[in-house]
């Protein structure tokens, strides 16, 4: 080919470029391309379509059932499923769409005459009077594109502070505090009947079983979204909270919605954690809405967080026993009978738990027994170990009914007796008369006989309180406040009474259990004959009046046993024994009985003296019972808005808190260098301690932090200490040995101080 041929070739590839050009430019209108105009409509071809093909399907099953109506039964009985249509879910998702579009529509309005300049980053302020337009298009209309909207603006309000920088996808981003306590109670009040009614589920309750089966059909899918979104804003706002007003209603509003967490396990998680936080932390009544939603979520979803609640209510009361005062023992009373409540809900898996816990004391106690070493002692005297065990104690007597945790009583009791018995001094009879008490408890509760007779016996023989007081009248002593007393308390006057009015109580309560007994007279013939030692070894008149006040009422109770016993011709491995004295037990009518009514009435008359209340808080268990929970806070929706409004009513907003936070850390830093040293102290407190900082404490532990939780490092020089005197005496050789070697080594080390010191005196 020539020139001429190659050029016009050149040509028509020109003139086709310039036709396409063309076609481009022809495609776009307004600055849109024809191609995305044609798509667009496609949609609403395809969403009329999609809404009159299911109007023809629903007529067409019509139809079936006048035509072929034999047909139409058989597929009743075989696939119901199949004639179960409804139209109007098609129509439902159009009318969401067209709602979100109306509402974006009055909103792009509002803020283009605000902020014309700023079109690409444009941020949407929320006023008051656009959330009263979506609440009363919901309750009036019941719009999903208002739902949608209120629950952006929610989650706005949730996130509201958070560092989230230039987001282009932030819908709202701007409001006031009284616009965001407008959508916190609305919100928290109505959208858990809203997402019900969405869902199609009943008002109030539910079980993990119906959460489970909703999952599969098409509401859930359609509508799932709005409620991941609406607890996990909530779990966001509800770790940023400070005011208690806030919490317990914020965890009171979402205990109605806690069913919801089983389709989202990680959810379910973070909300248990957060809830032990503020149970183990919280006051009293932020304590008690806590409790109530965790065992909420206990009844209704079952195993799936039994073990983590348990686990990690375990934990933090162990934590609180750490250190105790008289305040603190009325908390720490408090938690245990919400823990013991909480056990009630799954006593089979609260079996399993109390076994592994009880095994552990049971370790600490025999490593006591072998090593004899003071830091094993001191794992065993101190609050926390003690603690538990009335902890467990409580948990059996509450439950001794059942099968289940039956069985943990007896080594329960060896575990208790052992304690009692590990270092027999006068400064640890508070903690022997604790586990007296516990025995007492549980042998009453289980119908079993526990001899503890013998260890308030022992204390009468001590010789601390057979002699004559040398410290003078002293103090009134608490027992109740105490695990030891100090050297000088123990020879003071008061410290005696106290100990032999505790150890008379204690006996009476063990004998009255078995006054109706066929075998009183046997069981209690060694305790008397050492009641009359003491009788004659001391020599207080207030002791001896006292004992010999006991002693007759031993042996008048005997007298009335024997006379029953005459009467009876069955022996006393009989089953007929059980029945004995049955009526005159209902009655309450054996002299101990009696005796013993009196001594509880002086020994309340004491302790109110030695307090200024006697007022425990949670001393008396509530009673919630096992059964799934009733609708209780079935409240009108007044009811709600005034508490909702007595909650939300400052001017508090999230990310307020962490702003001062960084303002006080910035403050620090310019502060001088010398109080780096101090800064370091008090982290090293709050890494060994729980700080109280911390906006989550995870409660719920692993079997590697089950040891740490009777670690004594950090109070060994608190009053808990183990009495170096009894210790001495019960330690091993080998301990001993290493004393006198540190003595040695002081005095050669004075010898050569002298020395010098004469040689430095000459050289002068």
């Amino acid at each position: 080919m020539g020139t001429k041929g190659m050029d016009q070739i050149s040509e028509k590839k020109r003139g086709k470029n310039k036709l396409k050009s063309k076609k481009k430019a022809e495609d776009v209108v307004d600055g849109t391309p024809m191609d995305d105009m044609s798509d667009k409509k496609r949609g609403k071809n395809k969403l009329k379509s999609k809404k009159q093909e299911a109007e023809e399907h629903e007529e067409q099953l019509k139809r079936l059932k006048e035509t072929q109506a034999e047909f139409f039964e058989y597929m009743k009985e075989h696939d119901e499923d199949l004639l179960k249509f409804d139209a109007a879910e098609f129509e439902d998702d159009a009318d969401a769409e067209t709602d979100l579009e109306d509402t974006e529509k009055q909103g792009d309005d509002e803020t283009t005459k605000l902020e014309v300049a700023k079109k690409a980053n444009e941020q949407k302020t929320i006023t008051a009077a656009m959330v009263d337009s979506w609440c009363k298009l919901i309750k009036e209309d019941a719009k999903l594109g208002a739902v949608r909207s209120i629950l952006r603006a929610y989650r706005t309000a949730c996130h509201y502070g958070d560092d989230t920088g230039d987001d282009p996808s932030a819908k709202f981003s701007v409001m006031s505090s009284a616009v965001f306590n407008k959508i916190m109670i609305f919100v928290l009040s109505e959208m858990d009947g809203i997402l019900r009614k969405l869902l199609r589920l009943p008002a109030t309750g539910g079980m993990k079983d119906t959460i489970m089966e909703l999952t599969n059909t098409r509401p859930w899918k359609n509508y799932n979204h709005l409620v991941k979104s609406y607890l996990g804003n909530s779990l966001h706002v509800l770790n940023q909270m400070t005011d208690q007003g806030m919490i317990s209603f914020t965890l009171r509003r979402l205990k109605h919605s806690s069913v919801f967490l089983s389709a989202f396990p990680s959810l379910l998680r973070k909300y248990i954690k957060v809830a032990l936080h503020f149970w183990g932390t919280g006051s009293s009544s932020i304590s008690v809405v806590s409790l109530l939603f965790l065992r909420d979520l206990c009844i209704r979803l079952g195993t799936d967080c039994v073990d983590d609640c348990i686990k990690g209510m375990y934990k933090a009361y162990v934590l609180n026993c750490q250190f105790v005062n008289a305040v603190k023992l009325q908390h720490i009373s408090f938690l245990g009978n919400c823990f013991i409540e909480l056990l009630g809900t799954d006593i089979s898996a609260s079996y399993q738990h109390a076994f592994v816990f009880i095994r552990q004391l049971a370790m600490i106690l025999r490593e006591a027994l072998n090593t004899k070493t003071k830091e094993a002692f001191r794992k065993v005297y101190q609050w926390k170990f003690i603690h538990c065990l009335e902890l467990w104690t409580g948990a059996v007597c509450s439950y001794s009914s059942q099968s289940e945790l039956r069985p943990v009583a007896y080594p329960l009791a060896q575990i208790i007796s052992g304690v009692a018995r590990l270092v027999p001094t006068a400064r640890y009879i508070p903690l022997r008369l604790r586990c007296v008490s516990m025995l007492n408890r549980i042998a009453a509760s289980t119908g079993t006989f526990i001899p503890v007779s013998m260890l308030l016996m022992d204390m009468l023989d001590m010789k601390e309180l057979n002699r004559p007081p040398t410290g003078g009248v002293g103090k009134g002593v608490d027992l109740r406040t105490l695990l030891k007393v100090s050297k000088p308390a123990v020879k003071t006057r008061a410290f005696q009474e106290a100990c032999v009015y505790s150890v008379v109580e204690e006996l009476v309560e063990h004998l009255t259990q078995w006054s109706y007994s066929v075998a009183f007279f046997e069981l209690s013939s060694i305790p008397t004959l050492r009641l009359r030692s003491f009788y004659k070894s001391t020599k207080a008149e207030r002791f001896r009046k006292e004992m010999k006040q006991l002693i007759s009422q031993i042996e008048a109770n005997s007298e009335f046993v024997n006379k029953k016993r005459a009467c009876v011709g069955f022996q006393p491995n009989e089953p007929a024994a059980a029945s004995f004295l049955e009526d005159e037990k209902k009655a309450a009518e054996s002299p101990l009985s009696q005796y013993a009514v009196i001594i509880r009435q002086r020994a309340k008359q004491r302790n109110e003296s030695l307090v200024e209340s006697d007022v425990i808080v949670g001393e008396d268990s509530a009673v919630f019972g096992k059964n799934a929970p009733s609708s209780d806070e079935e409240e009108d929706e007044a009811d709600r808005n005034e508490k909702g409004a007595a909650a939300f009513s400052s001017s508090w907003l999230p990310g307020s808190d962490s702003k001062e936070k960084e303002a006080e850390e910035e403050e620090e830093k310019k502060k001088p260098k010398k109080r780096k040293r101090k800064s370091q102290a008090e982290k090293k407190q709050v890494e060994e301690g729980a700080g109280e900082d911390d906006v989550v404490e995870d409660f719920v532990f692993s079997s590697d932090e089950e040891d740490d939780l009777f670690d004594i490092e950090g109070d060994k020089d608190e009053e808990d200490d183990v009495d170096d005197d009894a210790a001495d005496e019960i330690a091993e050789p080998e301990t001993k040995k290493t004393s006198k070697k540190t003595k040695g080594t002081y005095k050669t080390w004075h010898k050569n101080y002298k020395k010098t010191k004469n040689k430095k005196a000459r050289v002068a």
